[in-house]
């Protein structure tokens, strides 16, 4: 299987169908952004803290896998000049309406997050990278990547799910409303399932996850040679999954290219 082309189609279809993660802001919202009154998140609730920022007039920011029509055109408004690099290429384009709509410079960019061959050694100031390299086998690719187009100074703030999470089947969880370990971590989609539950997987057409280690997610982006800087947790809603009630579900950081 093609993952990275599957995960293409999984996301158009996602993103055709109007997900929370697709669904374009409000002009209110990039007028609010415009006079200084603005917020995106990282992981499912928490605002990412404007510090992590700094100031965001003309610093060349990337939006790495966060297309929807969300984050992107929000620090577009906010000042920043901004580059939206997606896989989806539905999910781009509700980046670029948003952006005509409210006359906002982004450009954006189909691609695969773990190759930024498109762009040149320290092109960016900021790279914005809300959870979505659950989607991607190697995440240390990633963060190597992300070194490299960031300038020397440069932050990278990024979102990513506690590995705990895919010890358990969520939608088993919720019809018995117990939490009973069930995957051996990491764990992949298609390739840790069994054949009823690949079939049942494939039915549904949901983009192929993949967890990754604290090891690789942490540790990973300091071996590419960041410090972090920054650290905070999350969870879905109460709602979303029984996990909650025990632990943080999402992890953000923000990590310095010194």
């Amino acid at each position: 299987m093609d993952i990275i082309e599957y995960n293409r189609q999984a996301w158009n279809l996602e993103s055709s169908q109007g997900s929370r993660w697709s669904t374009p802001v409000s002009p209110e919202i990039i007028e609010s952004a415009r006079k200084g009154s603005w917020q995106v998140i990282l992981t499912p609730n928490k605002p990412v803290p404007h510090s992590w920022f700094g100031r965001l007039t003309d610093k060349d920011v990337l939006c790495l896998a966060s297309g929807g029509g969300q984050q992107a055109p929000i620090l577009a408004a906010a000042g920043a000049k901004v580059v939206s690099f997606d896989l989806s290429e539905e999910q781009l384009k509700k980046d670029c309406d948003v952006a005509k709509r409210d006359r906002l410079q982004v450009r954006c960019v189909q691609g695969d997050m773990a190759n930024l061959c498109e762009f040149a050694d320290e092109s960016f100031d900021l790279i914005f990278h809300p959870i979505s390299n659950v989607f991607v086998p190697d995440v240390t690719t990633v963060w190597s990547e992300c070194y490299r187009i960031l300038k020397t100074g440069g932050d990278l703030l990024a979102g990513f799910m506690n590995p705990s999470f895919f010890l358990f089947d969520h939608e088993e969880a919720e019809k018995c409303g117990q939490l009973i370990v069930k995957r051996k971590l990491p764990f992949s989609e298609p390739y840790d399932l069994d054949s009823n539950q690949r079939a049942k997987w494939g039915s549904n057409k949901n983009p192929a996850q993949f967890s990754h280690s604290l090891e690789t997610q942490i540790g990973g982006q300091i071996v590419a040679g960041f410090v972090i800087i920054g650290f905070y947790e999350d969870s879905w809603s109460d709602e979303a999954t029984l996990l909650n009630k025990f632990s943080p579900t999402s992890i953000a950081t923000r990590a310095r290219k010194l």
